[in-house]
């Protein structure tokens, strides 16, 4: 729906009809869409949110595609 946000990493299930902002890292799905669960704890994605790797360029991107790929966040501060 127009005017409405999707917060990054949210995920929105198939056939899901959005019609209020998702919530960072949030999966919602049905008609119309409501939270399911949260992908990761507030900590977790309080440091996703504050490091944003996928605003960062390429050649920094691959130096930590490892610690990206793994998961292991306290190696991308």
């Amino acid at each position: 729906m127009a005017g409405v946000t999707i917060g990054d990493g949210a995920i929105i299930g198939t056939r899901a009809v959005v019609t209020k902002d998702v919530a960072p890292y949030t999966i919602v799905g049905g008609l119309p869409a409501k939270p399911i669960k949260k992908r990761f704890t507030e900590e977790t994605i309080s440091a996703l949110l504050e490091i944003r790797w996928w605003d960062w360029p390429k050649e920094r991107i691959a130096q930590n595609i490892s610690a990206i790929q793994s998961g292991c966040i306290k190696q991308l501060r």
